[in-house]
Formats: C-alpha cells, structure tokens, sequence
C-alpha cells in the first residue's frame, strides 16, 4: 500500500492511503498553499508567552483533527450504513476546519470583527482557491458537503457532528494536543474509551455514547474546564493578548491620522491598518509573520506610544494584571481609581489599562441552556431498558460544570503595580 505518513506527537502516526482517490485528495489538500499557511500560524495564539512549548501550529492541529475523525468514522461503520461520499466529506472537513484561521487565531479575530469559519466555507466553495479546484475536481457535490458540515446543516447531522459538536474530533484533539505542548497535564481524558463508546441514533440527528463511555465524557469535559481555567485563560496569556489588542488599536489610530506605523504597500496588514475588511485572497496569506514582522517595525515608530507598547510585546514586558475579587458595587469604583493612577503614572490609559472580561457573560464549560441540539452531548442510560438523555440529566460532575467560570481583570503597566496593589490591598 502507497501511504504518506505524518509523525505526530499526540497521535504518533498518522497515514494517508495514496492508492486511494480520497487519499490523493488529501494529501493534494495538504499541499496547497492554503493548508500550508496553517504552519505559520500557531493553535494557541499567544499562550508561548506562558507555557514555552506551545508553539504547535493550525497544520498539526488540523492532521490530527482529520485523523480522529477517520477512526471515528471507522467506529461508527461498524453498526451503520454510511455514504461513501458523506464518509470522504466528513475527513476532508476535518482536515480543512481551521483553514479560515487567521493570525493569532482568535486573538485578531475579535480585534477585526470577523469569524474564521465565515472564511472557511469561502476556501471551500471558492472557484479561486487550490482548495476549492481541487474538491470541485475530486466531485460535483464535495465542497458543498463540507460547507454544509462547517455551517452546521448537513443531514444526517450526526455526521456533521464529528467535525463540529460538543463532542468532536476538532475538540478531542485539540485538549491533548494542547495539554501536551503547555506541559499542563489537565487536559488529558480517556480518548479510546470514547471512541470505542460513540454511536448515531436511530434518528441519524445526533450522536451519543454508549452507557460504559458516560464516564469517560464525564473525565473529557472536566479536561476542558480545567484546561480553559488554567491554560486558555492564563493570566500572562490574557495580560500578552490585552498589549496585542492595544498595540494594535493604536497603530490604527496612528495610520489613520498620516503618522509613523510602518505598513508595505498593498500589504495585508496595509489593508487592516486602513480599516478595510480583507479580500478572501488577502486574508489567505495573512499569517502570525505578517503581525509579528509589522511590530518589529513599530518598535522604531517615532510614535511614543507605539513604539512603546510594540517593544514591550516583543520583549515579553507585559501588563500586570489583577483579578477583581470584589463585589459589584465597589468594582466600578475601584476600576476608576486604578484608570486614574495609570494616568497620574504619565500613562495614557487609553492604551495602558485594559479591562479583561470574558466575553458576554460567565464562561460556561457546557450547557443545555439555549443551545442547539448539535451543542448537546446525549449519552445512553441505564442497562435493563437504555434510553438516550441529555448527559447533565444523568451525571452530577456535567451539573456541577455548568456553573460557569467569569473572568473580571485589569491590566496594566508593571511600573504602576505597587500603587495598584496599595489600592487594592486598601480597598479589600
């Protein structure tokens, strides 16, 4: 059997059938440009700034997202009927999920207000992308299949869900992966119990896990607690992303009023600076490179602010960064005295505090609240008469994680640490 094979550090190998048509196909899809980009971009954004080792990229990610769903796949076959052409499009949309990632992943996501899986389905539909030709040429009916999957509204949806769901291989990879190259053991789970335990309901509209797997969901979506408590949601982390997100709105700020923010002409990051929204083309080249080559050029701004705040990125001299374990009514005021302080300190706090709060309202790990039936996780329970529920109705540890986590920080230059520690130590 011809096979390329991938050497992976979570999977250890990973192999591609080259006698097969899909396996061509695959292995023609990893070589576009469009795949390759993903190698310049990292999966966990800035979170080297905290854990050394996590400079693992989209592209190891996206192999080992594809290769779990191939075994999934494979489970699944075992007691079901699966389209030939529904089997190839679920693999293909593993593999290329994250194609619409841009730099930093979701970092620059919110900072220009657009979402990668928006870009993804444009790759994929795309008549101008080595992606979209390649899927056209492989069948007519490919690429709107794995649109469909990354949209959410292909049918049977149970397929689409192994792609994209609470309980996916997108998200089974990235826990190990990602807990293995922080070195920060919590997110590990019992991987092969699930899999042996996932089925598709009589229905095809979902996926669940058999009644011995339930355990092992439970021990998965501890993992991903744990993880976003202690490695998504790492303060260094969080304080590196809040001096990218102000370095960047103040090279805004600075183009946009004719001063020195360094850009090349009819560049990507040309067009950020402008406030444009970035062409499909322009934004598949746009990579971790772009931003970080733009900084180093910054630092030599003749603008003070900008100049400053690119140095200290580079240099890893980030915000201090305070939780505010407090109640409401004295959070207010107590954020208004350190914004002072920082001023009084000769800082312009519009760039030099930044309040960091998780998005909406407390992060929830999982919920059945106002969620789609895709974002469930349905588990079979009991043995003498097995039904399928919802797995908070059956497992206390599932109810116990729905409590959410909120995230409420300041940060701010180190220099000013020992007067807002003064105040905060006053104030407690």
């Amino acid at each position: 059997m011809a096979e390329r094979i991938y050497r992976d550090s979570v999977h250890n190998i990973i192999r591609v059938n080259t006698d097969t048509a899909e396996g061509k196909l695959v292995t023609q899809l990893i070589d576009t440009p469009e795949f390759q980009r993903l190698r310049r971009i990292r999966q966990l954004g800035l979170a080297y700034f905290s854990y050394q080792g996590a400079e693992h990229s989209r592209f190891t990610h996206s192999l080992g997202a594809y290769h779990l769903a191939g075994r999934m796949l494979a489970k699944l076959r075992l007691d079901s009927d699966i389209d030939e052409e529904l089997q190839t499009a679920v693999r293909v949309g593993a593999l290329l999920h994250d194609i619409g990632h841009g730099p930093y992943s979701h970092v620059i996501e919110s900072i220009l207000d657009f979402h990668h899986e928006e870009f993804t389905i444009a790759a994929v539909l795309s008549e101008e992308t080595d992606v979209g030709r390649l899927l056209r040429g492989y069948s007519a009916g490919l690429a709107g299949n794995i649109a469909a999957i990354i949209r959410g509204d292909l049918h049977p949806a149970a397929l689409a869900q192994i792609v994209s769901s609470q309980l996916d291989a997108d998200r089974m990879d990235y826990l190990l992966r990602d807990s293995l190259m922080t070195g920060a053991r919590y997110g590990i789970y019992d991987l092969e119990w699930i899999i042996k335990s996932i089925e598709i309901s009589p229905d095809g509209e979902h996926l669940y896990v058999s009644a011995p797997g339930i355990y092992a969901v439970e021990d998965y979506l501890q993992a991903r607690y744990y993880m976003y408590r202690q490695v998504y949601f790492h303060r260094t982390l969080r304080s590196a992303e809040a001096v990218l997100r102000v370095l960047l709105k103040r090279a805004l700020r600075v183009h946009a009023e004719g001063g020195d923010a360094w850009t090349t002409e009819n560049s990507p990051m040309s067009r950020v600076l402008a406030g444009e929204k970035l062409t499909l083309p322009e934004h598949l080249e746009f990579d971790d490179a772009d931003v970080l080559y733009s900084i180093k050029r910054w630092r030599h701004s003749s603008d003070a602010v900008l100049s400053d705040l690119a140095g200290r990125f580079l240099d890893r001299r980030l915000f201090k960064a305070f939780d505010l374990d407090m109640p409401d009514d004295e959070r207010r005021d107590f954020i208004t005295a350190a914004r002072e302080i920082v001023a009084e300190g000769g800082f312009d706090p519009d760039y030099y505090f930044y309040e960091d709060r998780a998005e909406n309202k407390p992060y929830t790990y999982y919920s059945k609240e106002n969620v789609e039936k895709k974002n469930l996780i349905f588990v079979e329970h009991g043995f003498s008469n097995p039904e399928i529920r919802e797995i908070s109705e059956v497992s206390a540890a599932v109810r116990g994680l729905q409590e959410g986590y909120s995230i409420h920080r300041i940060c701010f230059p180190a220099e000013m640490k020992e007067k807002i520690g003064a105040l905060y130590r006053k104030d407690s």
